[in-house]
């Protein structure tokens, strides 16, 4: 028997298998947490080159774009990490105050996490695909949230759904563990071409 490489039902076994190679590599990489915005940069970087009529290979490209974008990714997360990290702790205690203000003050903190949530996303997109000094990059990662809120829901709600779903039903855990990180990915890339294709300089 001789198989042919260039049968499409072997080349879409080896996409799915180099997906969930490519998802659990990420899942490692993340583990530090230090270095979940080089890992995430990195995965954005190889899924909108993916989506772009599936040019470059994504499990081979991942880890050199992990190095590369490595110190600015690693900047930006931890630059964002912070206040997103505050504003959730100052949501969840707002929340405990039976009290009107104190919900209203739970609901602005939670509105306001989920935009630099959003933010942080962006950061790590630009990082993977644009050329710019830090401060811009960082810049334009908080102006395209409320440029674009249509587009950055969908790219908001695909990680936030993954993660629900596990949570809700424990089981989806292993989706999300073995390709649930690189489809979601590969979802948010086209969003992201879209709206970097919107805010391009023309050439």
């Amino acid at each position: 028997m001789k198989l042919n490489p260039e049968d499409r039902g072997l080349q879409g076994l080896s996409t799915f298998v180099s997906l969930i190679l490519l998802n659990v590599l990420y899942l490692v990489l993340c583990v530090p947490i230090v270095t979940i915005g080089a890992a995430t940069t990195a995965l954005y970087e190889v899924m909108i080159r993916f989506s772009d009529e599936e040019s470059g290979r994504p499990l081979n490209d991942f880890l050199p774009a992990f190095a590369r974008n490595f110190l600015r990714a690693t900047a930006l997360w931890l630059t964002c990490a912070i206040p997103l990290a505050l504003l959730v702790i100052s949501a969840v205690f707002w929340l405990t105050s039976p009290s009107t203000i104190g919900l209203a003050a739970a609901l602005l903190s939670g509105l306001a996490a989920a935009y630099v949530f959003a933010a942080t996303l962006y950061a790590f997109a630009l990082a993977a695909t644009h050329v710019n000094t830090f401060r811009q990059t960082l810049k334009n990662a908080f102006l395209l949230p409320f440029a674009e809120p249509v587009r950055t829901l969908g790219i908001v709600l695909i990680p936030v759904t993954l993660v629900a779903l596990s949570v809700i039903m424990p089981p989806f855990t292993i989706i999300l563990a073995t390709i649930g990180c690189s489809i979601g990915a590969y979802g948010t890339a086209f969003l992201l071409r879209g709206v970097f294709r919107r805010h391009q300089p023309a050439a």
